[in-house]
């Protein structure tokens, strides 16, 4: 199926909300993790949410240049194209863009789709990350503001992080004191004061209750999922909506339990964003393969190896089916497997 119009993707999050599950996002930097997503949720029946960060679009572009405005465009468009081949949905968006990375991420992805639109065509991607936690929640607040009319203008979703996750993620370090990992209900009063519940353009909002980017040990984090809960009362009883108003994201999430994924999930979460656990399934399975090939893939004393080993397709087939069982077991976990809006 095409990648998801604005539309489909507002359907995927709604009937996620409306079901009670949640979509996986994965962060993909090359065309072969583009295609472990896309075989991943092909296994599970799933559609979800393929997204690139600063970094990645970087790596995209290539290496040794890190235009990543352009490698996100490359990105969305050979996602787009790849996509047509398989029988799910999927989302594309950016993650993590922190202020200094504004004027050369998402900014002229933002520019660059509304040319699409301005020609009848979809934008290049269906929603985009602010990522204003590392300045003051009014400056945060008054980037969203700004940018949510032009997200609406080009029919995309605009995501807000308030609060703090903590870690590193792809080069943005938090390293706040712990209250910060742990957003109020006043913060989040704050925020649909200046955006709205959708009245000025969709948004969803990444709020931390204890959450860190990257792998740690259980134990080591202290998740909070049912503040989550308390934050969705809180908005709808000072807003007078119906419960749950707000649609979250799930960010740092490696390691968590299924309880609190299930929690989480419960309080009105409906994407999770997942890196550190796909990244670690992909390169683990390269390494076995090089062990398990050591001679195939060396030319050991001066023999010739074998080239069916070193061909980099070999072990790159095997990288991404280990990467797509851990994009299925994602989908598992957060409900989503079996959902798909193409079934």
């Amino acid at each position: 199926m095409p990648v998801a119009t604005p539309d489909q993707y507002a359907e995927m999050l709604d009937r996620a909300k409306a079901g009670g599950f949640a979509f996986p996002a994965i962060n993909a930097a090359s065309s072969q993790s583009i295609n472990a997503v896309l075989q991943g949720l092909t296994e599970a029946g799933s559609d979800g949410i393929i997204q690139v960060t600063t970094g990645g679009a970087d790596y995209f572009a290539g290496h040794t240049v890190k235009g990543r405005a352009r490698g996100a465009i490359a990105f969305a468009k050979f996602a787009t194209e790849v996509a047509k081949n398989y029988p799910i949905t999927v989302a594309l968006h950016t993650d993590h863009c922190p202020k200094p990375a504004l004027e050369d991420f998402v900014l002229p992805l933002v520019a660059a789709s509304e040319e699409e639109v301005k020609a009848g065509r979809e934008p290049l991607f269906q929603s985009h990350m602010w990522d204003g936690s590392a300045v003051p929640l009014d400056e945060n607040i008054a980037i969203a503001k700004d940018l949510l009319p032009r997200l609406k203008a080009i029919n995309a979703i605009l995501e807000v992080e308030i609060g703090v996750v903590g870690g590193e993620e792809d080069g943005v370090k938090h390293e706040g004191s712990n209250e910060a990992l742990y957003t109020t209900t006043a913060d989040v009063a704050k925020a649909v004061e200046a955006l709205g519940l959708g009245d000025q353009g969709r948004w969803i909002a990444a709020l931390t209750f204890g959450n860190v980017h990257g792998v740690y040990k259980p134990g080591n984090v202290k998740l909070r999922p049912e503040l989550l809960g308390e934050i969705q009362a809180g908005i709808a009883q000072r807003f007078g909506t119906g419960e749950k108003p707000l649609d979250l994201v799930f960010h740092g999430g490696s390691g968590s339990t299924p309880e609190e994924i299930a929690l989480a999930v419960a309080n009105g979460v409906v994407k999770m964003n997942i890196d550190t656990d796909t990244q670690y399934a992909f390169t683990r399975s390269v390494a076995g393969f090089m062990f398990q090939n050591y001679d195939g893939v060396l030319k050991v004393d001066g023999e010739v190896g074998n080239k069916k080993a070193y061909d980099p397709r070999a072990w790159g087939k095997i990288a991404e089916t280990a990467m797509a069982a851990r994009v299925v077991e994602a989908t598992q976990q957060l409900g989503s497997a079996g959902h798909s809006i193409s079934a």
